[in-house]
């Protein structure tokens, strides 16, 4: 009951134990919620907004052919347009069956050793993402297929919840064996609210890593590869803060899922062993226009971040507490508090109520990938944002959560909690159920 004591005094205080909802109404809880341009935007701004929004939701085309300013797809790649893995800007999900197709995912490949400046080593002949579908003349990598191994969970009072995890098989693959390989499968994240990400200072992020935390709670930064600074820098982008940009993150995504060219990567994502992939024809060097790549950056900066619903109900505000004093706020925090930002002022000294530290945490054996990623060991994973975790179900037909997407709801991703954060998986699974449906309220109020 101490411990409780503390966060209604946190909550109180608006220190890091609550954080005090947004006053503003917040927009309808429909397919569009995440859609919504920040306020204040000028009419110069919204047109750079709408040509970004515009270079999201549109398909790429097989150049030649087809408007210059959305030719090159591929000639390897995983879908035609960004929305077709973040659909309305919200979350992937998982395929059910083995004969699915992934449509919101995609499997990171690796071999042992480092690659360049410290990242993943891609595999030699399929890089470093399996990309399955390819332009025609140009065979596609091949298939991942998913099976579900299901495990049982007992909770207080005796209530159990089925989990599942996947086990993977590769087939149809068209340049060969994979041989030793170390891959990870990805479920899209949702969009909204990256910009004040970016906003969080590196000495904000370096100090809650040295910081005590309780439970036997760490916290790291990782150090990646500034593509544009030519530089190591701290990562707080992508499922193991493998990014250290927005824009690095974006320009990576559009050459990883599309084969789309940048001026950071004007490189095809070709391999040496495929020659039809490198003979194939260029939509233009780079394919993605320096003008579009800003304009998608900003567009994906100033999208409205999501906002607290509900926040007053009773038992939201009782989840809220037990949120606290169970530790899960210990790695995502309720706020950080953001500073400059490098490129867009708009967004600079804004409360950055994310619900993450940013920081990579060792979540056991139970949810590592094995798959290293600049300083982040197979073990680790970035603290995932929670704002938007209850719009999700609005948005998307299929939504996992978790980096695979075996967690059907939030309920099961807690309890795949483990490593550093088995203390406050336990202390979910053991409260009552009331007390269990009051937090899960109040991530639904995220």
């Amino acid at each position: 009951m101490k411990l409780f004591a503390l966060c209604m005094v946190a909550a109180a205080m608006g220190l890091p134990g609550a954080v005090r909802a947004d006053t503003r109404p917040a927009p309808a809880i429909d397919r569009e919620a995440l859609s919504h341009p920040m306020d204040g935007l000028t009419p110069d701004e919204m047109k750079r907004f709408q040509h970004g929004r515009s270079l999201v939701r549109q398909s790429w085309v097989v150049a030649p052919a087809g408007d210059g300013e959305v030719s090159g797809l591929g000639p390897l790649y995983n879908r035609l347009a960004c929305i077709s893995c973040h659909a309305k800007n919200g979350r992937g999900g998982a395929p059910g069956e083995p004969q699915q197709r992934m449509q919101s995912m995609l499997v990171r490949l690796s071999v042992p050793g480092q690659g360049p400046h410290g990242g993943p080593r891609p595999h030699p002949v399929y890089g470093d993402q399996l990309n399955e579908e390819g332009v025609p003349g140009v065979p596609g990598e091949g298939r991942a297929q998913i099976r579900w191994v299901g495990t049982k969970v007992r909770l207080a009072g005796g209530e159990v919840v089925e989990l599942r995890r996947p086990s993977v098989a590769f087939t149809d693959l068209a340049y060969g064996p994979l041989g030793p390989v170390r891959f990870s499968l990805r479920v899209s994240p949702h969009i909204a609210g990256l910009g004040l990400l970016e906003t969080v200072p590196e000495a904000t992020l370096v100090d809650l890593a040295n910081s005590a935390k309780p439970d036997g709670v760490r916290g790291a930064v990782n150090r990646v590869w500034d593509q544009q600074a030519q530089a190591s820098v701290i990562g707080r982008f992508g499922l193991k803060a493998n990014a250290p940009t927005l824009r690095q993150q974006i320009a990576g995504a559009f050459l990883g899922d599309m084969g789309i060219t940048s001026d950071l990567f004007p490189t095809e994502n070709c391999t040496p062993a495929q020659r039809a992939c490198r003979d194939a024809v260029s939509g233009g060097h780079p394919e993605l226009s320096t003008q579009g790549l800003d304009d998608v950056e900003f567009y994906l900066a100033h999208l409205l971040p999501p906002m607290r619903r509900d926040a007053d109900q009773p038992a939201v505000r009782r989840g809220e507490a037990l949120f606290a004093q169970s530790g899960c706020a210990v790695c995502h925090r309720p706020a950080l508090q953001g500073g400059a930002h490098p490129r867009y002022a708009r967004l600079a000294g804004q409360t950055v109520a994310a619900y993450t530290d940013l920081l990579l945490h060792d979540m056991g054996a139970s949810l590592a990938d094995g798959r290293t990623d600049f300083l982040a060991n197979g073990r680790q994973w970035r603290t995932p944002p929670l704002w938007g975790l209850g719009l999700l179900t609005a948005i998307n037909e299929n939504t996992g959560y978790l980096h695979d997407g075996r967690a059907r709801t939030p309920e099961e991703a807690i309890l795949w909690h483990a490593g550093e954060a088995l203390p406050a998986r336990k202390r979910y699974a053991g409260l009552p159920k009331e007390s269990r449906q009051a937090l899960l309220a109040f991530l639904q109020s995220l």
